[in-house]
């Protein structure tokens, strides 16, 4: 019993195994141009995600991480058009029945090729797979998000390090990956290795506040109140005076994101993925 709002993004996920309604042929169009595996056995396969693999300010951070993970050596690939949704939006909407097909279906092609080891960018991707897809028979598929596997490379010293920088970052708990798998400090770390100051927002760790999208609420539009939450959360961000507003999840990139246009301000302030960061990091 979802929310009849949610109808479109369902029925495009019944079809193309995607909210947003794109062919799934067109998946993998964001990577032709890398060198890189695309449905072939892989040590590491990067499941992209939806959001990653259709939305142009997401595929941004799945570039950069494809491009460290090589950069450091690894054996990496990627599904392409055999990739489907997670089933996360699904799920918590409330159309279990939706959820299992796509589960089963994403299962079936690990099995196939093989898969092992997946890394995720989108913290909802990560933890349905991790945490909900040994129910239907991955019970032994290793899933990472990508700041565990990016804090290791960083550690092994296979990531670009930096001496100084002038700017300050802030970081927003995307919620499946702080309160619902209880990881804070990897993304910190990271930061604090690329010699970045951290300041804190006021709602922070397992106090973090939602950015607005979970739950499928990325598909629909918000209850009425008085006010949105990514406007609330993008004030507490900007609040702290950071350069840069760090994320670790597709939703809450795009929402923080939206929620900074829409305030009048001179300020400079930046939203980036922490693997853009590491990334950007080498050219400094």
């Amino acid at each position: 019993e979802y929310p009849e709002q949610l109808n479109v993004a369902m029925g495009n996920l019944e079809s193309g195994s995607n909210p947003y309604g794109f062919g799934a042929h067109e998946r993998g169009d964001w990577a032709k141009d890398l060198d890189i595996k695309i449905g072939q056995p892989a040590e590491y396969i990067y499941f992209v995600g939806c959001a990653a693999s259709f939305d142009e300010r997401n595929q941004k951070v799945a570039r950069a991480t494809i491009s460290l993970l090589k950069e450091a050596g690894l054996d990496v690939g990627i599904l392409g058009m055999q990739e489907g949704c997670s089933g996360d939006p699904a799920r918590r909407a409330g159309n279990e029945y939706l959820f299992q097909m796509l589960a089963e279906s994403n299962v079936s092609t690990f099995q196939e090729l093989g898969v092992k080891r997946i890394v995720a960018s989108c913290p909802h991707c990560f933890h349905t797979l991790g945490k909900e897809y040994p129910d239907y028979g991955a019970d032994e598929l290793e899933v990472l998000h990508h700041s565990q596997i990016l804090a290791k490379l960083q550690d092994e010293g296979k990531l670009p390090k930096i001496e100084e920088r002038e700017d300050n970052i802030t970081f927003h708990d995307p919620c499946y990956l702080g309160r619902a798998n209880n990881i804070y400090e990897i993304p910190r770390e990271i930061l604090k290795k690329l010699d970045a100051e951290l300041v804190e927002m006021k709602s922070c760790k397992s106090k973090g506040l939602c950015c607005g999208a979970g739950g499928a609420q990325m598909f629909k539009e918000p209850e009425k109140g008085d006010a949105d939450i990514k406007d609330i959360r993008i004030k507490q961000a900007l609040d702290t005076k950071a350069d840069i507003i760090a994320a670790a999840c597709p939703f809450c990139n795009t929402m923080l994101s939206d929620g900074l246009k829409s305030k009048v301000s001179e300020n400079s302030t930046s939203i980036l993925d922490i693997s853009q960061i590491i990334e950007k990091a080498k050219d400094l």
